[in-house]
């Protein structure tokens, strides 16, 4: 079980690489940041690494827990697909700073740690092809290239970390629904009927095109 001071200790990691980036920020800056002395940190941590690794291995696996169940649901694929889009994009607006290090700071970590996050990362990215092939299988989609495909969800849905605000005067439920009727609706089969998760879209598309999303 992760202590408290280690929570907080996570917390300030976070913070800061984000705001300073992992090489720039030091030792010494969490260690004021949490109010204690440098050397008080080695009971928590043996290297500044070993929280980067933590923050953005933690945020992968929870981010595969929310998302995955969506993509290996029953149904057509589209539906998975949209389903998804929302899952993840929902994540992403309550863990904008952990999944902006993964996207930033993958590089910084010691080779053999970003080698197994980019093994888990691809494993994640291939649920979504998966979901991508079953609809092209079931007529949802028209037939495409998934790989491209699933690298322009995925584009999406990991840049919403760098733009998004939740002073925003759209809801992240609204902008999900949104970004999911684009990218969905430019992958759908002639003739393939409306998913289930878009029920009045047009109408709600028509409402909100007035906003700016989330600025």
């Amino acid at each position: 079980m992760t202590r408290p001071r280690e929570l907080e200790l996570q917390r300030a990691a976070t913070q800061l690489f984000r705001e300073r980036g992992f090489h720039a920020t030091s030792m010494q800056d969490l260690a004021e940041a949490l109010g204690m002395h440098r050397g008080s940190l080695y009971h928590y941590i043996a290297a500044k690494d070993d929280l980067l690794w933590t923050i953005v291995s933690e945020a992968l696996e929870q981010l595969d827990a929310h998302v995955r169940p969506e993509l290996d649901r029953p149904g057509r694929g589209l539906d998975r697909v949209r389903h998804a889009i929302a899952a993840h994009l929902r994540f992403a607006a309550e863990h904008r700073d952990e999944l902006s290090l993964l996207q930033i700071e993958l590089r910084s970590l010691p080779p053999e740690r970003r080698r197994v996050l980019v093994e888990r990362r691809d494993t994640y990215e291939r649920h979504w092809r998966r979901a991508l092939e079953a609809g092209i299988a079931d007529g949802s989609f028209r037939p495409i290239d998934v790989r491209l495909a699933g690298f322009m969800i995925l584009s999406t849905c990991n840049w919403f970390t760098q733009w998004y605000r939740p002073d925003g005067p759209l809801s992240v439920e609204e902008l999900a629904k949104l970004l999911a009727d684009l990218l969905v609706d430019g992958l759908r089969a002639p003739g393939a009927g409306r998913d289930d998760g878009a029920e009045g879209g047009d109408e709600r598309r028509d409402e909100q095109t007035s906003k700016e999303p989330g600025r």
